[in-house]
């Protein structure tokens, strides 16, 4: 019989993976745009550095933690009662933490100013109905392949639908919370400015929503 992790090694795994995550999210993209001056080549070093290392931390945390990495995976947990509260609670305390952690060092590798706050405006309707649509496609791909018991796929699927995302959603998916404040704290390509934060995660919330309601009817047994 496995050995069940502890809640420590659980957050822990939280913790490393969000940090993780939010480093080659803001890393990839600083160095995006040092190795080019075109938007969209940085873009597409951001996303597929960022498609690689999002599967190897599903696939390497996920027997610990389930890698969440994204309160809004957290919530969802939570109000399908797969998680109790505390935990809930625990578990975004931790990816928060986490992905301003990864932010701050990623800026510290490329020996830019180690804290810094992002000044780039992302508000737009566009952009509020892109990060509904990502963070809906998200939370209804993990959802589908639970009911189905096909997890073994999710990190393939998830990190496959966020690739994608980043290129056919205006806002380039952010689609996370954690990873949406984490990103205030590097003023470079993948920063967003404080003021962008409570509508990128009200979007987000309303599309962990939908795309709960999305798997509740799909799955829906008669």
């Amino acid at each position: 019989m496995p050995n069940t992790p502890t809640t420590a090694a659980k957050l822990v795994s939280e913790f490393v993976g969000m940090a993780l995550l939010a480093c080659v999210v803001v890393g990839s993209g600083i160095m995006g745009t040092n190795l080019s001056p075109d938007a969209g080549v940085a873009l597409l070093i951001n996303t597929v550095s960022t498609i690689f290392a999002l599967a190897i931390l599903i696939l390497i945390l996920g027997p610990i933690s389930g890698a969440h990495f994204n309160p809004a995976v957290t919530l969802v947990s939570l109000f399908n009662k797969s998680m109790q509260a505390k935990d809930a609670i625990a578990y975004i305390a931790v990816q928060i933490v986490g992905a301003i952690t990864g932010a701050i060092v990623a800026n510290a590798m490329f020996d830019l100013a180690v804290i810094q706050i992002s000044g780039t405006e992302r508000i737009t309707v566009g952009k509020l109905i892109g990060e509904v649509i990502a963070t809906a496609g998200l939370i209804t791909v993990i959802g589908v392949l639970v009911a189905r018991a096909q997890t073994t796929l999710i990190p393939v699927v998830v990190s496959g639908w966020i690739g994608s995302a980043y290129f056919f959603t205006s806002s380039t998916s952010f689609a996370n919370p954690a990873i949406t404040i984490g990103r205030v704290f590097s003023d470079t390509f993948a920063g967003i400015a404080p003021s962008s934060v409570a509508p990128f995660i009200a979007a987000q919330l309303v599309g962990a929503a939908l795309g709960l309601f999305v798997v509740k009817a799909v799955t829906k047994v008669s």
